[in-house]
């Protein structure tokens, strides 16, 4: 059989189901024990745009239905692993392109284009990923078809051949990352991209994955009755948790319940077999998060505070009332993505127009980001992504963008945010502006503090859960038993700073944070140090480091 436009229709919706079914196993593959490991959920989320095809397809051939399908996804697409899995499909659309019926070669063909458009937007491709996976798979289909081992209706068994030489690629990538070897894990994102070319198989087999049941769970509670005006606590906090396995079963969670009763009012708390839904109004949303991925991965997160009015922070929503494109009324503007009331408000100070709420664990969309530029009045947008999985789906936004012109700086942290912003001149050329902002993020290092979220080995040294990780530019450098050990041992790599500002956590109180700074001044006297109630989850501190 070729393959038709239904069939092409079932095959990602069997792919999208066997994401979904598995996201929380493809989590689980990231190699550091850092609270981002969200590979499994952002690809997920990604292909789960292919449910929301409005048309009917089963009247659509294989160009039409491919490239409809393309663009769902791409603006759909969360985090790294998601924008690469969107960009295979969108090269796979152009191929197809005037395909009514799609033959081994066009498969073939389709592969190659979908590794091509992935490749294309990696920097700097490292072996031993999900983009070698792809790769493999379209090198050894185009080899096949050129050697007619297949006929040019065999799509099924061409796709079989395929599926085979990709799980065998993805089985190789220990040995092309070392640090895949050493943690005992294939890579995360290979794992995503087998995960959803075996689900596409087995819709071709006619025995499509269904997404699992999940009508038996407790309905989620009605919260629109909750009075704002007399809550307490402003922050109103919903998280959904898909637990370990050693939590798994009722009645595991009881402690965490406790714990959320000591520091909110209006909680709602439902545990079932594999998950936890949690309702909290709050002042430390951060202790939720925190104490929250004790028990699993976090799944959802919607934070809203609801004293004050701030600017919604769910993740996809939008506001109605606002033009979808806002007229220029300047000739700069700014987006940045970030999380944290302390954080936000720094950007606001210094400029920003729109924040998009987001960092580790809660990656924005392709479309959330694409809102934020249309809804900012200016001619030129500059987007800051201030996160490394950020960076690439900031990317795709700004080329669906049609009405401004769009900047994506490659800020990977909140400080290389900041130093970007403190760098701009209202006065300045876009040339000259990007520049300097580009020269700035080179040169400030950013640090960070976190907890580890499990147990694992890595460069030679044991990290278990629940220790204090230091991180410099992303990369883990010391591992404590505390925070203020954990800060003593990265203030080794701040000998020659001039200017030092930490951003404290929701969790860390006024007296710590003075602490912290008391720590950094000890070991660089001549250093200027600032601390700024940052209010962002999961990270203890946030340092910014310039010379």
């Amino acid at each position: 059989m070729k393959l038709d436009g239904p069939s092409l229709y079932a095959m990602m919706l069997s792919a999208a189901n066997a994401l979904d079914n598995n996201k929380t196993a493809i989590n689980n593959m990231n190699v550091f024990p850092v609270p981002d490991g969200d590979t499994g959920i952002n690809m997920s989320l990604t292909l789960s745009a292919v449910k929301n095809l409005e048309e009917s397809f089963d009247k659509q051939n294989v160009s039409e239905l491919s490239k409809k399908i393309a663009s769902l996804i791409l603006r759909a697409a969360r985090g790294n692993s998601g924008a690469i899995i969107s960009l295979f499909f969108r090269g796979m659309s152009k191929a197809f392109c005037d395909v009514e019926e799609a033959s081994t070669t066009d498969v073939a063909r389709a592969f190659r284009k979908g590794t091509e458009e992935a490749y294309r937007a990696v920097m700097n491709p490292t072996e031993g990923t999900i983009l070698t996976v792809m790769r493999r798979c379209a090198e050894e289909a185009e080899k096949a078809v050129a050697e007619n081992r297949f006929a040019p209706d065999d799509v099924r068994g061409l796709f079989s051949y395929i599926v085979d030489m990709g799980d065998e690629a993805l089985a190789h990538t220990p040995d092309q990352l070392p640090i895949l070897k050493e943690v005992n894990v294939v890579d995360a994102g290979g794992y995503g991209f087998m995960t959803a070319l075996n689900g596409m198989l087995s819709a071709l087999n006619n025995k499509p994955v269904v997404q699992l049941d999940t009508s038996d769970e407790p309905k989620e509670a009605d919260f629109s009755e909750f009075d704002t005006e007399s809550i307490t606590f402003p922050y109103c906090t919903e998280c959904i948790v898909e637990k370990y396995d050693e939590f798994a079963g009722e009645g595991k969670a009881d402690e965490f319940h406790a714990f959320l009763g000591g520091i909110g009012d209006s909680l709602v708390f439902i545990e079932d077999e594999s998950i936890i839904k949690v309702h909290v109004h709050t002042d430390h949303p951060g202790l939720v998060m925190e104490n929250a991925c004790k028990y699993g991965m976090l799944a959802t997160v919607k934070v809203e505070n609801m004293r004050k009015q701030h600017s919604a922070i769910v993740a996809g929503e939008q506001k109605k009332a606002e033009p979808a494109v806002a007229a220029p009324e300047k000739t700069f503007g700014f987006v940045s993505v970030c999380m944290g009331d302390g954080i936000r408000e720094t950007f606001v100070d210094l400029g920003v127009d729109n924040i998009i709420f987001g960092g580790q664990t809660m990656n924005p969309s392709t479309q959330d980001i694409i809102d934020g530029v249309n809804k900012t009045p200016a001619e030129i947008v500059y987007v800051l992504p201030n996160n490394k999985n950020i960076y690439l789906v900031a990317v795709q936004a700004a080329k669906l963008v049609k009405d401004k012109k769009v900047v994506v700086l490659g800020t990977r942290s909140v400080p290389q945010g900041i130093s970007a912003m403190l760098a701009f001149d209202p006065e300045g050329t876009e040339e000259s502006n990007t520049a300097a902002m580009e020269e700035a993020v080179k040169n400030v290092t950013s640090m960070s503090v976190t907890n580890a979220v499990r147990d694992t080995t890595i460069d030679g040294q044991h990290i278990e859960n629940g220790q204090m990780m230091g991180m410099l530019d992303g990369a883990i450098s010391c591992v404590a038993d505390t925070c203020e050990e954990c800060l003593e041992k990265l203030t080794l790599n701040m000998t020659d700073a001039s200017f030092v500002t930490v951003f404290y956590g929701e969790e860390v109180s006024d007296e710590q944070a003075e602490g912290a700074v008391t720590i950094i001044k000890n070991a660089v006297p001549d250093a200027e140090v600032v601390s700024i109630k940052g209010g962002q989850p999961i990270y203890s501190y946030i340092i910014s480091v310039e010379k």
